[in-house]
């Protein structure tokens, strides 16, 4: 079995990831694609991942990207989780992820529109779906309160406690717009707000594909889902990519079946590799890098020891999300967070010698203009972002 250390495996990362000084680009596109997708639960990971992987971008040209030419998309896909997409991985996305995340949502909210709907609950949360597609094809652009306005039976309430202390009647905007959006039918269009805000109005999808998405076979979806991932996070362990793409280890298996891929020793770990794509990578220049909360590269891999080493109780929350994270040559070596008054604040959590410290520095102030006068606190707060900006 062909083996790969984790000086390699750090070096591919580097360069794929660009994260070393001279793999960095203008592009937000480019930068997304590199990472397969970028990390979107928090608005402000889209843009402060593009940031650290860049030399001259501002925000307004990610906006530009997102809202104004429309060459990246923001959906919802593997495990639930916001992503923002290059407009060519959308239909696979849709056909390998959100199709299944859509049937299974909607089972979901049928058991409870049971409690309410007399007749046949699927067809009638189908009218409504429909209704709602139309009118916002009419105005081209709404929030969910608009929509709930022009759509008499968005207002429908559902108890999901019923009986409960918590209990609180809700109506089914948010559901139906949210099943829409696993379909491919709306997506989310540009915030009320700034480059954190959460407040998005939705769109038809027809404003980023006029077509809509293009139909593809499952298996082709998953098979290209996985090759990607491979390409920028292989060689790893089968349960990683299981992991990130919350597939079953069967439906892993049969993706996997349609690629040409090899075993790889990891250090006495079997892991898998795109079998065209084992020659190795010059190490770069060493480098820094300041990358924010649920960034793509450490929430890439369920076993990340290889670059974390011992420092995962500081830097994750209890529910597994990363926070701010400082790297140097390819490992992570302590965190940094953004202090209320804009100052960059940033710790070790091991000696990396002067030249890193410089580098570091160097890559802190160059993110403190980068933020200009916003502040954004990470949605999922860990140890050690807590402790700097206490």
């Amino acid at each position: 079995m062909r083996s790969m250390d984790i000086a390699q495996r750090r070096a591919r990362m580097a360069v794929r990831h660009r994260l070393a000084m001279a793999t960095r680009v203008d592009d937000p596109v480019g930068i997304a694609r590199s990472m397969v997708v970028l990390h979107a639960t928090d608005p402000a990971t889209v843009f402060l991942s593009v940031a650290a992987r860049s030399r001259e971008l501002e925000p307004a040209d990610i906006e530009k990207a997102l809202y104004a030419d429309r060459t990246l998309l923001r959906m919802l896909a593997m495990r639930r989780t916001m992503f923002v997409t290059p407009l060519d991985l959308v239909p696979a996305l849709q056909a390998s992820v959100a199709d299944a995340l859509a049937l299974k949502q909607r089972r979901t909210y049928a058991r409870f529109l049971n409690e309410v709907i007399d007749g046949d609950v699927d067809a009638w949360l189908a009218e409504v779906e429909g209704e709602t597609h139309r009118e916002l094809l009419t105005r081209g652009s709404a929030t969910g309160a608009q929509l709930g306005a022009a759509v008499p039976r968005l207002r429908t309430q559902v108890d999901t406690a019923p009986g409960k202390p918590y209990s609180k009647p809700t109506n089914i905007t948010t559901w139906v717009l949210l099943t829409l959006g696993c379909e491919g039918r709306i997506v989310r269009g540009r915030p009320n707000g700034g480059w954190t805000s959460t407040q998005y109005a939705w769109e038809p999808i027809e404003s980023w594909l006029p077509a809509g998405v293009a139909a593809m076979a499952v298996d082709s979806a998953r098979a290209e889902l996985a090759r990607r991932w491979l390409h920028t996070f292989g060689p790893a362990p089968i349960g990683d990519l299981k992991w990130w793409t919350g597939w079953t280890l069967g439906e892993v298996r049969k993706a996997l079946a349609h690629l040409t891929i090899t075993e790889v020793d990891l250090d006495g770990v079997t892991g898998i590799a795109l079998s065209d794509d084992l020659d190795p990578i010059p190490a770069p220049e060493p480098h820094a890098a300041l990358l924010p909360a649920l960034d793509p590269t450490p929430m890439g891999w369920q076993s990340r020891d290889w670059f974390l080493g011992p420092h995962a109780q500081a830097l994750f929350d209890t529910n597994g999300n990363v926070g701010p994270t400082l790297w140097w040559d390819g490992r992570i070596v302590g965190g940094w967070a953004q202090r209320s008054d804009g100052e960059i604040v940033w710790r070790l959590l091991e000696d990396v010698g002067t030249q890193a410290v410089a580098a570091i520095e160097s890559e802190a102030a160059r993110i403190h203009a980068w933020y200009g006068d916003v502040r954004a606190k990470p949605r999922f707060r860990t140890p050690l972002e807590r402790e700097l900006t206490a």
